[in-house]
């Protein structure tokens, strides 16, 4: 089912607010991390908010999320504040690792070097895990 447009506008607001509260988190705690919010999506309740994590460098990307998802009261007390005149009623956060660059990069990859070509043989390309 396609989303709302409430279900976007508030997605939208979410994502701005997260980059914000997750940097000043990186900066304080961990020097040379990147995060970005790479995709929100919000339920049609608007209870929950599916948040997507973007994490540069990315070998302790799941070291970061579990961090991520430890403090998720914290963040969401940080968020209902920066939202309270935007939104009721604050949805729940789950936070989940993107690893859609490093899918894409294999993929280039896969395309640009080796000994099989990928179109003929689509076996050859990654597999996204899910």
């Amino acid at each position: 089912m396609e989303e709302t447009n409430r279900q976007k506008k508030i997605a939208g607001v979410l994502q701005k607010d997260l980059v914000d509260v997750l940097q000043k988190a990186a900066q304080d705690g961990m020097k040379g991390v990147l995060i970005s919010v790479s995709k929100v999506h919000v339920t049609s309740d608007l209870g929950v908010a599916k948040v997507y994590l973007s994490i540069f460098p990315s070998e302790n990307r799941s070291e970061i999320v579990k961090g991520v998802q430890s403090n998720t009261a914290t963040i969401r007390y940080e968020m209902a504040k920066r939202t309270r005149n935007q939104l009721r009623r604050m949805p729940e956060l789950l936070f989940f690792g993107d690893d859609t660059l490093d899918y894409l990069e294999e993929i280039d990859k896969s395309l640009n070097g080796g000994d099989e070509d990928p179109i003929k043989n689509p076996e050859v390309l990654p597999r996204r895990k899910r």
